[in-house]
Parts: structure tokens; C-alpha cells; sequence
């Protein structure tokens, strides 16, 4: 059967995997979330909230789903290939050969190729941040301030790559800047459902107020 974005979305949610159940539980706790923003706050009652909430969702899968290729503990899906010819080594291979500015280059190249097992899992565990983040509308000033990090880190690393579209990476930096500056949690997520029951003395309140 030919590929669509439709039967993607299919066998993405239907894969029979420990993370494909995680990933429907943060789907399932997000609608919660976002019911119980909507009842407690009358300002959460607008269309926008909805669209805001609908598109830091998909943003949310987009990590999440990116996630999926790198996990631990090979951070490949073809562990038994020869190191740096799949998975995240390949393309950290591909920045350090590609880069057009030196200092990333060399960086990846003599740092992070080198001490590999160092650094996946904090590129793992930065992206499942990022997805949790979004989905859950929890610390999305912080959330978008990592996941624009790490789409400067692709667009300026792939900038040169063969077969790689820059603009796609500069696009999702850009969203991510706006995440970062108009943090989304604030809609119908756990950061307005936060502002809402917390006073502003209460440490998480403060918490929301400089990275939610």
C-alpha cells in the first residue's frame, strides 16, 4: 500500500511499543489538562486557546515522534550497522562534515563523536523535554527556549548537508522562537491551569512566571 501522511499517523499510533503508550497517555493527559483549564478559568474559553493548544500538540508529536529514532541504549534503530552509519551518530557525523562554521564543526567532530555515550542521552532526553513540554502546556517558555537550541543547532549544522532543505530547519527555529517569547502553556495547558490555583507567592507560581 502506497504511504500517505495518513497511514504514517496510523502505524505511528498503532505501533505495539512502550512509547507509543506513553505517547497516548500524554495525549490523554493533555485533553484532561486543557477540561480542566476550560472549567476553572473563563478566560481559557476562546477559539484561540483551542488553536493554540491544537498547534503546540503537533509540535509536541513532532519531538516526540523525532525522539523515537534515537533510543537509548544505541540511540539508533539499526544497532547491529557499523557505529555512525545510521541513527543519531550518522548525523552528528553529518554536522561535523558539513557544518559551514568551524567551531561546530571541530566541536562535534573532537568533543561529542568521541565521548558519543555522553552526549546521546542529553540530545535524548533534551527532545522528549521539548515533546513533554509542548503536550502538557508545562513550561513552555522553558521548553521553547531548548527546542530553539536545538533547531539552531540542526540549521547551522545541515546548512551545507547534500539533500537537506535549510529553510525546513530556519522554519523550525522560528517557531520555536515564538514558543519561547509567547510560551503556549498559557493555553488551556498545565501553566494556565497553574496561574490559575496558585498564589504568587508560591514557588511554582514563580516557577510558571519565568519559564512557563
Amino acid at each position: 500500500m502506497k504511504r500517505t501522511p495518513i497511514t504514517d499517523i496510523w502505524d505511528f499510533l498503532t505501533e505495539p511499543a512502550w512509547y507509543t503508550a506513553v505517547f497516548c497517555l500524554l495525549v490523554v493527559a493533555s485533553v484532561a489538562i486543557a477540561i480542566a483549564a476550560w472549567r476553572r478559568d473563563p478566560d481559557q474559553r476562546q477559539l484561540t486557546r483551542v488553536f493554540d493548544l491544537s498547534l503546540r500538540l503537533v509540535m509536541g508529536a513532532m519531538w516526540w515522534e523525532q525522539s523515537l529514532w534515537k533510543l537509548p541504549p544505541y540511540y539508533t534503530v539499526s544497532p547491529s550497522e557499523p557505529f555512525g552509519t545510521t541513527g543519531l551518530a550518522f548525523w552528528m557525523g553529518r554536522i561535523a562534515d558539513f557544518a559551514p562554521f568551524e567551531l561546530q564543526a571541530n566541536f562535534v567532530k573532537n568533543v561529542v563523536l568521541p565521548n558519543f555515550y555522553v552526549f546521546a542521552p542529553i540530545v535524548y532526553l533534551t527532545e522528549v523535554a521539548i515533546a513533554v513540554s509542548l503536550m502538557l502546556g508545562l513550561l513552555t517558555r522553558l521548553g521553547g527556549f531548548l527546542g530553539f537550541l536545538m533547531a539552531v543547532n540542526l540549521w547551522a549544522g545541515l546548512y551545507l548537508a547534500p539533500g537537506e532543505w535549510p529553510w525546513a530547519y530556519g522554519f523550525l527555529v522560528v517557531v520555536q522562537a515564538v514558543y519561547t517569547l509567547h510560551p503556549t502553556g498559557h493555553s488551556l495547558g498545565l501553566d494556565a491551569l497553574a496561574r490559575v490555583r496558585s498564589a504568587p507567592t508560591v514557588w511554582w507560581s514563580r516557577l510558571i512566571a519565568v519559564a512557563g
